[in-house]
């Protein structure tokens, strides 16, 4: 018997294509006969790491709102139309029994679509702060589920079901020791290691404040790895030359192996996205930077969220230059204090979210 019919929509950045690949997987291990298609944007990583993974990926038209360049957005309106029409194709020749929105660019038009049709949709929700898109389809939607305390303030309180963010199942299930993992990186496992990453696409503020303070990590005898985006990477490479710091410093333009960097280091720096489901799992202290352009300030609210449970360490992304380094610095030189945030982060830690979220979809199928 042929199983349910499945659209997983959304992506842009990996944080949200990898937690939609997770709900994909955990589908076809609760119900292998699952037919499953994502739908993404045109253009953006969804296209290259979806079919990696394994599954196929129709792309729309569509881009998301530019809202530090408001000229950009002039075409906007058009790509919006025709991906609704796009979507609605897509609808009528798969046919499937639940649309999942997971956030990005192309959730928006198949929820809407599908709503229009009365086709069950589900809304995943990573932030603690919902989005404009996600508040108003949650209307229609049939459930909605979050990461976060509180969101009865976004959304119908019948509809919200606490299930976690997705993570990556080699970082959920992470086996790696910091030996093999600092081996991996060709590090030493015996030293303090710092590993600062801005997401898929890199994170300007963090790698401007490492590429002006890199000796105070040499200086330190700290190590680190290092995840650029691809449009630093080559200044990075070329400071770390120009210091002769190539031995205790790794940087990459984007990181394969997320598992093996969580293993091998002690803090963490990184965006506010996300990431925080994995830093719960791994319980590695973190220094959290929100970026101050994501929709509604999100990641700030989601960074508080964890800062005010004493479970991480916050920079304001306009103090990065001036802070974010001696923070880190100092992060690592205070056990007592990792050892808080590691008890903290571990307590608000979900494992299974993926098979939380891929229950409620099909029970809604």
């Amino acid at each position: 018997m042929e199983g349910h019919k499945i659209i997983i929509a959304g992506g842009g950045t990996g944080g949200h294509v990898f937690p939609a690949i997770a709900i994909g997987r955990a589908l076809e291990r609760l119900e292998p006969s699952v037919q499953l298609l994502f739908v993404g944007a045109l253009g953006k990583m969804e296209m290259e790491k979806v079919p990696e993974a394994g599954f196929r990926v129709k792309g729309l038209e569509i881009a998301g709102l530019n809202r530090s360049a408001w000229w950009k957005n002039i075409s906007l309106p058009v790509k919006v139309i025709r991906s609704l029409r796009q979507a609605r194709e897509i609808i009528r020749d798969f046919s499937p029994d639940v649309v999942v929105g997971v956030g990005g660019y192309a959730s928006f038009p198949m929820l809407r679509s599908a709503q229009n049709k009365g086709i069950p949709t589900l809304i995943q929700e990573q932030n603690s702060y919902a989005g404009k898109t996600n508040k108003l389809m949650g209307k229609k939607a049939g459930k909605i589920c979050v990461a976060y305390d509180g969101m009865e303030k976004f959304f119908p309180r019948e509809k919200l079901v606490r299930t976690g963010n997705p993570v990556r199942h080699d970082i959920a299930e992470n086996s790696v020791t910091r030996e093999a993992a600092s081996a991996a990186f060709g590090l030493d496992p015996g030293k303090k290691t710092v590993l600062a990453v801005g997401g898929s696409l890199g994170a300007k503020s963090i790698n401007e404040a490492i590429y002006a303070h890199l000796d105070e990590f040499t200086r330190s005898g700290i190590q680190l790895i290092w995840q650029t985006g691809t449009l630093f990477i080559d200044q990075a490479t070329e400071i770390i030359a120009l210091k002769e710091a190539s031995a205790s410093i790794r940087a990459q333009a984007f990181i394969r192996h997320m598992d093996k960097a969580y293993a091998a280091a002690d803090v963490i720096i990184s965006r506010a996205g996300s990431t925080i489901a994995e830093l719960c799992i791994v319980g590695k202290p973190a220094i959290l930077v929100p970026y101050p352009y994501a929709a509604e300030d999100h990641q700030t609210q989601n960074a508080r969220s964890l800062v005010d449970k004493n479970a991480a360490l916050m920079v304001k992304d306009s103090d990065t230059g001036n802070e974010l380094i001696g923070k880190a610095i100092g992060l690592i030189a205070d056990e007592a204090l990792q050892r808080q945030l590691t008890d903290r982060l571990k307590g608000m830690a979900i494992k299974d979210s993926d098979e939380r979220i891929a229950k409620e979809i099909l029970k809604l199928a």
